[in-house]
């Protein structure tokens, strides 16, 4: 008769890692707009960073819209119809006053579902009250590669 012993068997515990958080993958160097800036400097700004838009911030620094190129369109297509070449619109005239932010603790999972229901191409990060960052769908998009050997 043949006994077989395997003996204790060591099983690996899985290590939960540590939750993947909007903080980690936002942009802080921010550009940043104030309402009375021309549609013409923000185009110039937009092109020149490679961006598609930014928050709008008063003199304070609070956060009080987001300007981007589909809001600069508007202010084209009014060029257009008054054969005017500068943009001379303010970027209070055409920015997004009702924002949907984000907080640097929501998991990144989270951030893709709110990118997915809401359509839409950029959050600004808010932490008590004060604009910390921002976060983009190009943003979520480049950390999930990176994250491919890690245990979500």
């Amino acid at each position: 008769m043949v006994k077989s012993f395997q003996g204790v068997r060591v099983v690996d515990s899985k290590k939960t890692a540590a939750p993947i958080l909007v903080n980690d993958h936002m942009t802080t160097n921010l550009v940043t707009f104030r309402p009375d800036d021309t549609i013409d400097h923000v185009l110039d700004l937009l092109t020149k960073r490679k961006i598609s838009g930014a928050p709008v911030v008063d003199s304070d620094g609070n956060l009080v819209g987001i300007i981007s190129e589909v809001d600069c369109l508007k202010e084209i297509i009014k060029g257009k119809y008054s054969n005017t070449p500068k943009f001379p619109g303010t970027v209070e005239e055409h920015m997004t006053k009702n924002v949907m932010t984000l907080s640097p603790d929501l998991s990144l999972f989270d951030a893709a579902q709110k990118f997915l229901d809401n359509k839409i191409r950029r959050f600004p990060v808010m932490k008590d009250g004060r604009l910390v960052g921002q976060i983009s769908l190009s943003d979520i998009i480049r950390a999930f590669p990176k994250l491919r050997e890690t245990t979500w």
